[in-house]
């Protein structure tokens, strides 16, 4: 059967053979979605010895002498590493580094479609902390970027903070702060629509794996009313003695109003639902919500509320599917924000600079705001400047860019 797959286009020993082998989905990755292409002609022997051998030899030396040179004279300041070790692809779960690859294509490609950014999919045959860590220091020198990507909780956490310390290109894992901005860009128009500020909501947050953690605290740094976190067992508070070191720590930032008990205890009353964990959650819990409450419920492909009874209930919706207004979609956000921290050579990302970010995605819907439009279209082609050039200025301002 794996044999059959690998060649879905073959004309022989199709008979009888699964429907799956026709199925688009691998015609579009058969021989994988992206290439590498040269930028500079190779047609005779005197491009061959300035592109090779002995042209080269006077740039590797510049570069040995002074080596900032690196960024000017090769693609380094211009290409990402996508990083992963395959144990929490999509909502696939852990299937590994090589299942993982197709999906690291596909961000590879969104990266340039939408950023212009290149970027190279890596996939590590490890999941150990350190190793992961010790591999990505290494291959450093020729990146000017780390894209974290799917790399289950809690060690993304760990890695991403090591990673940081030991590098001095930014280190960004987009499954936390991806959402997390694109989250709070939405937040931010919806709270406009319907006259209040995000001073003034109260979220609940379903799900304490990266995003959900990520955008606990994003929301708080970006000055919302109050939020809680919400697990399997329920409101992640002070009191329960199951949590780990990272729900722990959430338990302290989060949930000024003391609430415990499970979800739907915590939605009575709430502005704000903000799903990242799949479940359903009971159509009375959404009823029990404030007036002009927002879902934003964004597992894949099930939301936790659907939106036909979200809409019964609450002012704002949004998913993460691409079949429903105001998709809560994790590429206005990356592509624009690499850009930008490459434009200038950023150091790391700050929490200034993914503000800004969030704020410069809200602006874009500027007079369009309406119920079913709080963010853009991954599509509009105004979004990835906008973030890359606020992205750009914040990391100024913050005194981590070195050009």
């Amino acid at each position: 059967m794996a044999a059959e797959i690998v060649n879905p286009r073959s004309e022989s020993g199709t008979e009888g053979a699964p429907e799956e082998l026709f199925d688009p989905a691998f015609a579009l990755h058969r021989g994988g979605k992206m290439a590498i292409q040269a930028t500079v002609p190779v047609r005779d022997k005197d491009d061959l010895s300035l592109a090779y051998t002995p042209g080269v030899a006077k740039v590797c030396t510049a570069i040995a002498e002074q080596p900032d040179l690196v960024h000017e004279y090769t693609w380094k300041s211009q290409v990402v590493a996508v990083v992963t070790d395959g144990t929490a692809v999509l909502g696939l779960g852990d299937i590994g580094p090589e299942a993982s690859l197709p999906v690291m294509e596909g961000k590879a490609i969104l990266f340039k479609q939408f950023g212009g950014v290149d970027a190279v999919p890596i996939a590590l045959a490890t999941t150990d902390t350190d190793e992961i860590v010790d591999t990505v220091v290494r291959l450093a020198p020729s990146f000017g970027g780390v894209n974290l990507e799917d790399i289950s909780a809690p060690r993304c956490f760990e890695i991403e903070r090591k990673l940081q310390e030991r590098l001095d290109i930014p280190v960004f894992h987009d499954d936390q702060h991806g959402t997390a901005i694109v989250t709070l860009a939405a937040l931010r128009n919806a709270a406009k629509l319907t006259g209040r500020t995000l001073g003034d909501l109260r979220a609940v947050i379903s799900g304490a794996g990266a995003a959900g953690v990520a955008i606990a605290k994003f929301l708080l740094e970006a000055g919302i009313g109050d939020v809680c976190v919400a697990d399997r067992k329920g409101v992640v508070s002070s009191d329960r003695e199951d949590l780990t070191d990272v729900k722990r720590e959430i338990a302290g930032l989060t949930n000024k109003a003391g609430l415990s008990g499970s979800l739907e205890t915590a939605l009575a009353g709430a502005d704000v639902f903000i799903g990242v964990s799949g479940g359903t959650v009971p159509e009375a819990a959404v009823a029990s919500m404030a007036k002009d409450a927002f879902v934003f419920a964004m597992a894949n492909p099930n939301p936790e509320v659907h939106p036909d009874v979200a809409h019964k209930y609450a002012a704002v919706v949004a998913t993460g599917r691409s079949d429903y207004p105001n998709q809560i979609n994790n590429v206005l956000a990356f592509p624009g924000i690499f850009a930008g921290a490459l434009q200038v050579r950023a150091s790391r990302i700050t929490e200034g600079m993914k503000i800004a970010a969030a704020d410069a995605i809200a602006g874009v819907v500027g007079d369009a705001l309406a119920a079913d439009c709080v963010i853009p279209s991954p599509f509009d082609d105004r979004v990835a400047p906008a973030v890359a050039a606020a992205v750009a200025a914040a990391a100024r301002a913050e005194g981590v860019a070195r050009r």
